[in-house]
């Protein structure tokens, strides 16, 4: 099969501050006089793996793991510290949720505003944009200012601006744990039909039983490592033994 991600050799080092600093002044000063200690922190190790056109890939492990630093790499949104990355066809990233959105303008407002970006035409948005209120169930707060919503209003209309075309590439990250059950199988049920499409899909979860619904292919994490690779079951099985 052909793949349609290909993750070669990824290593992301981050810089952490060793000492506490109690203010911004403090942290600047200390810069410029060159006193600040910083060691390196390996969010990922080496990491390679392919995903195939039409995979739904699931990513497991536990927090620290690496798994959102993977899907931000693969998303475009953090570079490598060494290795590369290729793509082939269009991404639909839900990850941090809400970070496309100006939580001081209305919903109506940020669904032009977050599709612009996500590169959707103002045309193409006025088109659908009653099916992207209507599926995030939004009616009433269409000219209400985001940050008066919850977590969980935020997450329903990210996931459906992001998801009112089919995407060639779709990366879900902890979306569906948000919002209630009756929105988690919507949101579900709306990936199965971008599946059946052959929209390739990549999730990280918290809920193994959703990985396991979902996913033909699962990753395991471990402090920046790949533990294990391959068959959703067995995966599933051995980190559940975990």
């Amino acid at each position: 099969m052909d793949s349609i991600i290909e993750v070669k050799n990824v290593t992301m080092n981050f810089n952490l501050s060793k000492e506490k600093v109690d203010s911004i002044k403090e942290y600047i000063i200390k810069l410029l006089k060159r006193q600040l200690h910083f060691e390196k922190f390996v969010a990922l190790d080496n990491v390679s793996f392919e995903i195939n056109k039409g995979d739904v890939f699931g990513i497991v492990g536990l927090n620290g793991a690496g798994k959102s630093t993977i899907l931000k790499v693969v998303s475009g949104i953090l570079a490598p510290s060494e290795g590369s990355v290729s793509i082939k066809g269009s991404i639909a990233p839900l990850i941090e949720l809400g970070a496309g959105f100006d939580m001081d303008l209305t919903a109506r407002e940020n669904v032009f505003l977050n599709g612009t970006v996500l590169g959707y035409s103002p045309d193409f948005l006025r088109e659908k944009y009653d099916d992207i209120i209507n599926f995030a169930e939004l009616q009433n707060f269409q000219d209400v200012a985001v940050k008066n919503f919850s977590s969980g209003m935020v997450a329903r209309l990210a996931f459906a601006i992001a998801t009112v075309i089919t995407p060639d590439i779709l990366i879900v990250d902890e979306i569906l744990s948000v919002g209630d059950y009756l929105f988690q199988e919507k949101c579900e049920r709306r990936i199965n039909d971008m599946m059946q499409s052959g929209t390739t899909v990549i999730i990280v979860s918290h809920s193994i039983s959703q990985i396991e619904r979902l996913c033909n292919r699962v990753m395991w994490l471990e402090k920046g490592h790949i533990k294990m690779i391959g068959k959703t079951q067995e995966v599933c099985d051995c980190y559940k033994n975990l």
